[in-house]
């Protein structure tokens, strides 16, 4: 049985505290922004001239957290522009990144390819064999490190999406973006 006066418990809680401090610190100074990709195995499905409202695309986001810290992040949104006009959203489930993995998020966007057909400059693109789509998506949440440190972040992603119509099927290609801000 050990003895220890106050002031030795009081060191040896300074020296925790402290110990957490330098950690968060580091965690937040050398945070280290995520790697995404985009993809779509439903392309062969795919109908760009529907005449529905919406046509389902279904995505998968590829999110690679290079981090020491597992990511939770709750419910959000991404979309997908078409030369600057909104025509697509696709809700995004909560979900986690664990620390230093790989996580496939899928998520349904509900395009609404008229938008997209009726655009001025569509039969432009399509002699140009694709289409060129912005997609972004902000994943608000929270950092977790070794279940001690807890930091509120957010991830935004910003792609370039690039989809070839000439080939059979249709292929996606996409160059993404992000940004963590702790």
């Amino acid at each position: 049985m050990s003895f220890e006066s106050g002031s030795e418990k009081e060191s040896r809680k300074r020296s925790k505290r402290c110990c957490l401090i330098v950690c968060a610190i580091i965690f937040i100074v050398i945070a280290r922004d995520p790697k995404v990709s985009v993809s779509s195995d439903g392309l062969a499905n795919f109908d760009i001239f529907s005449d529905a409202a919406t046509t389902p695309l279904p995505m998968t986001i590829t999110i690679t957290n290079p981090n020491y810290g597992t990511f939770y992040y709750q419910s959000a949104h991404g979309y997908l522009h078409y030369r600057g006009v909104q025509v697509a959203d696709a809700p995004i489930e909560p979900g986690k990144v664990a620390a230093r993995k790989t996580v496939n998020v899928n998520a349904m966007a509900a395009v609404q390819t008229k938008k997209i057909t009726t655009h001025e400059n569509f039969f432009d693109d399509v002699g140009e064999r694709g289409l060129s789509f912005t997609a972004t998506a902000s994943l608000p949440g929270k950092v977790v490190v070794i279940n001690i440190i807890k930091v509120k972040a957010k991830v935004d992603i910003f792609c370039d999406v690039f989809l070839n119509i000439t080939s059979v099927p249709m292929a996606l290609a996409s160059n993404c973006k992000t940004k963590i801000t702790v």
